[in-house]
């Protein structure tokens, strides 16, 4: 029995050494017939591996990229409309002027002076142009300085209820309306601050903050806006699992650059991070405001949130207003942009210009051409063009064959 068992082990090892034998008999013959060394025919394998893992990788990550896109998209939406449906905020109205009521004609005479030194003395002292014309009971203060034209509004009321107006009580007056007008700044910036519960800011900033609720832009008071995008900030990084409080404060602060004298060079962005970074503001904070008009690179998440709740607050219905003359010419703009490019046979700006409809030739532009042409408009108008919200560019290539049956 053993020695059959033995016999049986030689035989399946002699088998096993032919088995090898042809394996690698037919090795060499493979080798010879396609010329590859070993070590050539394993990089040959190992390159082939690689494409095929390679292609299999590129498929597994565009599959990813889209899936992520789509639920970014969604998730992004959902997250700004929980933000502008909790936010609401009034319409706002654009104003250079104010117009004071007068007891009576006869103050109009007195509001003038003797050869007009009273009106005179008074523009000197506040730097408001002061309209007085046939409308009976009214005179009008112009000047785009809203504060001033705030001093100058207040101070004339003073002088109305005083009655004794001469030049040297209206230095007096303006003189002591400066000063509750300061005052008025000092406690709006308390009481904003305190109401979105945003604390320890500077003194100066607490100002900067109060003199915003004399300024417009478009029409839209820059307090008020400012409250809304720190609101929305807050929001938005709420629902992102940030640090709302952070978020708050840099939209509180966007747009203290604002607030400055128009002396000071520079665009109000980089102004305000210049404030923010004096007074010792967090660095996400100063980056935050120096990049909501894209004018430095965003390197937080809180400066994107800063862009999108700024371009929220700006671009909503009834937020901003502009002149008709502003208005006409960024239509003509925009026109003139899309005609600019060559094969283009018509353009028509539409929706109070945030859509332009381009119409090509269809014998000069093909279907490849067309979509370039829609790109480098869409750039064009990104780089040269001052819109609020978006603009879509939409290129119409259309061709028509027309005959007559007579």
């Amino acid at each position: 029995m053993a020695s059959n068992l033995s016999n049986k082990e030689k035989e399946i090892g002699k088998k096993n050494t032919e088995l090898e034998n042809l394996i690698q008999e037919e090795k060499n013959t493979l080798f010879r017939i396609s010329g590859l060394s070993v070590e050539s025919a394993e990089k040959l394998l190992m390159s082939r591996l690689e494409k095929e893992l390679e292609k299999e990788c590129a498929s597994v990550v565009e599959r990813h990229i889209q899936k992520v896109k789509e639920t970014a998209e969604k998730t992004a939406i959902s997250i700004i409309c929980t933000a502008v449906q909790r936010c609401t905020a009034n319409d706002t109205i654009e104003n250079v002027v104010s117009s004071i009521e007068l007891p009576n004609d006869e103050m109009k005479g007195r509001i003038i002076g003797r050869e007009g030194r009273n009106i005179r003395a008074f523009e000197k002292a506040t730097g408001i142009d002061v309209i007085v014309d046939d409308t009976p009971g009214i005179i009008v203060l112009s000047g785009f300085d809203s504060v001033r034209r705030e001093i100058a509004r207040m101070a004339m009321k003073k002088l109305i209820l005083d009655g004794r107006i001469h030049p040297a009580r209206i230095e007096d007056i303006v003189q002591e309306t400066e000063k509750d007008i300061e005052q008025i700044i000092q406690e709006t910036g308390k009481q904003t601050s305190f109401e979105l519960g945003i604390h320890d800011l500077h003194p100066e900033v607490v100002k900067l903050i109060g003199r915003l609720r004399y300024r417009t832009s478009y029409g839209q008071n820059q307090l008020q806006h400012s409250i809304e995008v720190s609101n929305l900030a807050g929001i938005l990084a709420g629902e992102l699992k940030l640090d709302t409080q952070i978020a708050k404060r840099c939209g509180l602060l966007h747009d203290i650059g604002k607030a400055v004298n128009s002396d000071v060079e520079g665009t109000h962005a980089l102004v305000g991070a210049d404030i923010a970074k004096r007074f010792e503001e967090k660095p996400e904070i100063i980056n935050a405001i120096a990049a909501h008009h894209e004018e430095v690179p965003s390197e937080t998440v809180y400066a994107v949130l800063i862009n999108a709740a700024d371009a929220i607050s700006a671009s909503r219905p009834g937020a901003r207003r502009e002149t008709l003359e502003k208005y006409i010419k960024r239509l003509e703009r925009l026109e003139s942009v899309a005609m600019s490019f060559g094969g283009v046979e018509s353009a028509y700006a539409i929706q109070a210009g945030r859509e332009i409809r381009v119409v090509v030739h269809p014998d000069k532009v093909n279907d490849k051409s067309a979509s370039k042409i829609c790109y480098d408009i869409a750039k064009e108008i990104e780089e040269e063009l001052e819109y609020p919200g978006e603009v879509i560019v939409t290129v119409i290539r259309e061709k028509r064959i027309v005959q007559k049956a007579k």
